[in-house]
């Protein structure tokens, strides 16, 4: 499954330049972190410094409201993270709640690990002795709740096992997240950086886990593993509680014009999150190709055909163009 987010080859296939396309493919907030045009020089010029990460950290542990018997690191972006885990995890099967975020289970697969895709995070296989969950999930926006989560924590604790959750998405579910609940040592939980803060090509993430495996991830990323500008740019906007507050309220409110504008043209909002929302339509494919024809770049799913997924426009102009397209485009699919 490709990723959203890269037009190059809705260029290559449907023509027209960056600047005509409406990129709706991706799970990131169109309204990015306000940030100055230029950084410090230092943050250009110098390696990135001991002083500037350990800032960075101290901003994530009160963003995110790790407890002090984890430990955080900072890394270029999560992929990385999701990619190095499998080696570091304990032996043994490996349970991952899907349909989800397909990385999770390729990085397994490249590292020779048996993986076993479940429905349901109530219903792990007794065999497995590491469970992923994407909480809220991709693409859907199933949420489980942090008792079951502990729940889950504790049962594969037993057992010698590992939680990892993906809460790539926990900055638009005020209270989803359960970093701030966490006691037990077995829960390995990753944060993005770049989907809340509209800045993913600043490439940051986080996770938090045991003093244990924190250090073994670092000697896996290296030195100098976060540049200097994600280190000053990530501390200023973790530290900003008053945007992430009012920008929670604005995405909520643009997601309800989204969901709206779908119904009103024949589409069914049945999952998602405040960044994007995931509707059925018995001709998807047909639907997201007549889209591309418009300039318009939305997701699909080659394992679930009538899924499409449409993120935020981010304005109502490009709002109505969405809504005004769908209107137009109508006929043609309904025919076929």
């Amino acid at each position: 499954m490709h990723h959203g987010g890269d037009l190059t080859d809705a260029m290559i296939r449907f023509g027209g330049t960056k600047a005509d396309w409406l990129d709706v493919s991706t799970g990131i907030n169109p309204h990015p972190y306000p940030f100055a045009s230029t950084f410090s020089p230092s943050a250009w010029c110098d390696l990135p410094g001991k002083a500037a990460l350990e800032k960075l950290l101290a901003a994530a542990r009160t963003a995110y409201k790790c407890p002090a018997n984890l430990q955080m690191l900072a890394a270029p972006g999560t992929q990385i993270l999701i990619s190095q885990l499998p080696y570091l995890l304990p032996e043994g099967p490996v349970a991952i709640c899907g349909p989800t975020y397909t990385s999770h289970g390729e990085a397994f697969v490249r590292a020779g690990r048996a993986i076993e895709e479940v429905t349901s995070p109530y219903a792990l296989p007794d065999r497995a002795k590491i469970a992923v969950i994407v909480n809220p999930n991709n693409p859907d926006g199933r949420l489980v709740d942090v008792q079951s989560l502990l729940s889950i924590a504790q049962t594969l604790r037993e057992r010698g096992g590992i939680l990892v959750l993906d809460e790539a998405f926990a900055d638009v579910a005020p209270g989803a997240s359960v970093l701030p609940h966490l006691s037990a040592d077995n829960v390995v939980v990753l944060r993005s950086f770049g989907k809340f803060f509209g800045l993913a090509g600043l490439r940051l993430g986080f996770m938090a886990a045991s003093a244990e495996l924190v250090p073994r991830m670092a000697t896996r990323l290296d030195s100098w593993a976060v540049s200097g500008p994600a280190l000053e740019l990530g501390t200023a906007a973790l530290a900003d509680l008053d945007w992430q507050v009012a920008m929670q309220r604005q995405l909520a409110d643009e997601i309800t014009d989204l969901t709206l504008c779908l119904g009103n043209n024949g589409l069914t909002v049945f999952g998602g999150t405040p960044l994007y929302a995931l509707a059925a339509h018995p001709n998807a494919v047909a639907l997201h190709e007549a889209l591309a024809r418009q300039k318009i770049w939305t997701r699909v799913f080659d394992y679930a055909p009538t899924w499409i997924r449409i993120g935020l426009p981010g304005s109502s102009s490009a709002l109505q163009r969405l809504a005004e397209t769908l209107a137009k485009i109508s006929p043609e699919i309904h025919s076929q």
